[in-house]
């Protein structure tokens, strides 16, 4: 899916355009080094997340689940600059559930593609929910982004939160407060 050799004229395009000469010595290698480095921040561009879902188990509880501060890291496709930071996750099963780690890999799964982060937080959420049909998914995204960092209104250390709430969580403000209780402690 994604051409390395697109990768490598264009960042010879780029590093020209911004005044630089790509033969020099330090930036030889930089066009090859970016495209192997772009194979690896957007790997989940071909990855389905009912990868990592499908597998499930039988379990009879029915209280919420969480998975905090999954760390994840992506990028912006506004202005192709990193954001990262936290996800944290809970569902409600309905008799089944999924191993833990496949809730982070979810989470990485969208996070490795061009994102927004309002629509990596309701990704999660969905695919939670279409995949694992719990009773309720909530997911918390915490990020710092650079583009807010390191450009335009330079504002180092602000983190945008969003939220996506589904199924139960939507109508019971006692399962949101303690989803927020468990990520707070």
């Amino acid at each position: 899916m994604i051409d390395n050799n697109k990768i490598e004229a264009a960042v010879r395009l780029l590093l020209e355009g911004i005044g630089e000469d790509p033969t020099r010595e330090g930036l030889i290698e930089t066009p090859a080094r970016i495209a192997r480095m772009y194979q690896e921040i957007f790997a989940g561009m071909g990855e389905d997340a009912e990868t990592y879902l499908r597998k499930t188990f039988v379990a009879p509880n029915n209280e919420m689940i969480v998975e905090k501060d999954i760390i994840f890291y992506s990028t912006c496709e506004h202005h192709m600059m990193p954001f990262f930071g936290k996800a944290h996750v809970a569902y409600i099963p309905d008799g089944r559930v999924v191993g833990l780690s496949k809730l982070a890999r979810t989470v990485e799964t969208f996070a490795c593609r061009l994102q927004l982060q309002e629509q990596l937080t309701a990704e999660i959420a969905e695919a939670l929910m279409v995949h694992l049909k719990p009773t309720g998914v909530m997911v918390m995204v915490e990020a710092e982004h650079l583009c807010l960092t390191m450009r335009g209104v330079k504002k180092p250390g602000s983190k945008t939160i969003t939220t996506v709430t589904k199924g139960v969580f939507v109508a019971e403000q006692r399962l949101r407060d303690g989803f927020y209780q468990m990520i707070k402690g």
